[in-house]
């Protein structure tokens, strides 16, 4: 699953609030391991464009 979220991060990339949206919705199907992962992995590759919106999901996946 964490290899699929990747490849499609990298192919909606291009647009900031579909890739908030992807990745929204990644969160709902990863595993607490995975979503872990994912945010390093989002955060090392997406970080200098969007920071701002990894940091915003992934804190909004942790209160809930």
């Amino acid at each position: 699953m964490l290899e699929f979220s990747k490849t499609i991060l990298k192919s909606v990339s291009f647009d900031k609030l579909l890739f908030k949206k992807e990745l929204r919705k990644m969160l709902l199907w990863a595993k607490p391991d995975e979503a872990l992962l994912l945010k390093a992995w989002c955060l090392a590759t997406f970080g200098h464009m969007y920071g701002d919106v990894i940091r915003e999901v992934f804190r909004n996946v942790t209160k809930s």
